[in-house]
């Protein structure tokens, strides 16, 4: 790879990142697709085998970090990983995150006995913890809130939601917070926080005529459940609030790191600058760019245009003439040979069969001949479709390091398969360390 396209962006430090004792998070974030769970899971065995203790969080639905690690499952619990390579003293854990069973232990740990399993058998809470908009994103910074506070490892490495936008990760916290803190949420409150007869018989009235339009709207049993469940959780409201914010701090805190993952494509490109000046706005410490499945050749002096030439020239005869070139001259020497036996033999049947063996032979020559000229050529074309990825790949990135020319950036080589194993893991890791891709 020409070394002038690492120059236009300064490389990812990737190993001194994982190295820096200082670095207590990392979040992998971009959007959906792109090798983000391959990233975090590839960063925590690296940091492991270098010294780290590293749990690596994942909201990944095909479960393929489990596979690559060896474990049969991943649960809420963080599972040690076995096959890491402990000498220097670090450890691997890993977890997949139980939306409604992080939801069901903020409940458990900040409500009574009795309201905790009033609130747990609601059927609106059901619904809430296990699909409204914006739990999973805001269950991923509850327990990253978590595993923070709990000091058991050194560095948490989180594999963000595969959300429609790579943004719902940072805004979904919020929303979900605005909803818990809302109006409509106060509005349901409003007859436990009353006080006295006349306060009562006040709010009744405009209490009946809400309830009345919100019963038509809702239905009378779904607004039941809303006003039973609001009643039981009216004291851990507040606390949604502030545990968001307190991760939102986390997150802008020196020791967090933000890797945003991207392919070398259009749309992944623009997802990416966007959460970059995003992340920028939100004061958010940037680590840098992981750009995966980046296509290389280790035969790049070799331009598409060339390539094509030569396929073209093979393809017409126009580099290897048939006629006067290797094939022509074998020919005419078994021509030769032929004629200069007719002519000491005076013609025999042996001369014959020799003569007849000799074109045979020629003709064979000729026929492998075109065959390898039309592999060649294939191989050739092969190759000029490569170099026109690479092109154009090499093109979306530098519209991205244009735009934001201070963002570091480590590229990986595409792979041939998927990975599925430690050794997987481990090569993704030392490519990323190297910061260009194998064989560039």
């Amino acid at each position: 790879m020409d070394a002038a396209r690492m120059d236009a962006a300064p490389r990812l430090p990737v190993d001194r990142l994982l190295d820096d004792p200082g670095t207590r998070i990392i979040v992998c974030c971009g959007a959906g697709g792109v090798g983000k769970t391959t990233t975090a899971a590839a960063l925590g065995v690296r940091a492991a085998e270098r010294g780290r203790k590293v749990v690596v969080l994942t909201i990944d639905p095909a479960r393929r970090l489990a596979q690559s690690m060896g474990i049969d499952s991943l649960d809420n619990t963080p599972r040690r990983v076995k096959g890491v390579d402990g000498a220097d003293g670090g450890e691997l854990h890993a977890m997949m995150l139980d939306m409604k069973r992080t939801f069901d232990e903020i409940v458990e740990g900040h409500a009574d006995a009795e309201r905790a399993e009033a609130i747990l058998a609601n059927p609106f809470y059901q619904s809430l913890s296990a699909g409204f908009a914006g739990t999973q994103e805001y269950m991923a910074m509850e327990k990253l809130g978590q595993l923070r506070a709990r000091e058991d490892w050194d560095l948490i490495v989180v594999d963000t939601p595969p959300s429609r936008s790579a943004l719902d990760f940072l805004d979904a916290p919020k929303r979900l917070g605005s909803f818990l803190d809302g109006k409509f949420i106060r509005v349901l409150m409003a007859p436990a926080k009353v006080g006295g007869r006349a306060g009562m018989k006040f709010l009744n009235v405009g209490m009946s005529l809400m309830t009345g339009t919100l019963s038509k709207l809702m239905g009378a049993s779904l607004l039941k459940d809303v006003q039973t469940f609001v009643a039981a959780m009216d004291t851990m409201f507040g606390g949604f609030r502030t545990r968001a914010d307190a991760t939102f701090r986390l997150l802008q805190a020196p020791g967090t790191a933000f890797l945003v993952v991207a392919a070398p494509e259009p749309d992944a490109l623009r997802e990416a600058a966007y959460f970059v000046e995003r992340l920028a706005a939100e004061k958010m410490p940037l680590a840098g760019l992981v750009l995966n499945r980046v296509h290389v050749s280790g035969a790049d002096q070799l331009s598409a245009e060339r390539a094509l030439a030569a396929a073209e020239n093979l393809e017409e005869g126009g580099i290897v003439d048939q006629e006067s070139g290797n094939a022509g001259l074998r020919d005419s020497a078994a021509e030769a040979d032929a004629t200069d036996a007719g002519a000491g033999g005076g013609g025999t049947e042996a001369d014959a069969n020799a003569e007849a063996n000799a074109k045979a032979d020629a003709n064979a020559d000729a026929d492998a001949n075109a065959d390898v000229d039309e592999i060649t050529a294939g191989l050739l074309r092969l190759h000029a479709e490569r170099m026109q990825v690479i092109a154009r790949e090499q093109r979306t990135r530098d519209r991205f390091t244009s735009l934001h020319p201070e963002v570091a950036v480590a590229e990986v080589a595409a792979l041939p398969g998927d990975v599925h194993d430690l050794a997987g893991l481990r090569a993704i890791g030392e490519r990323l360390a190297a910061g260009v891709p194998a064989g560039a």
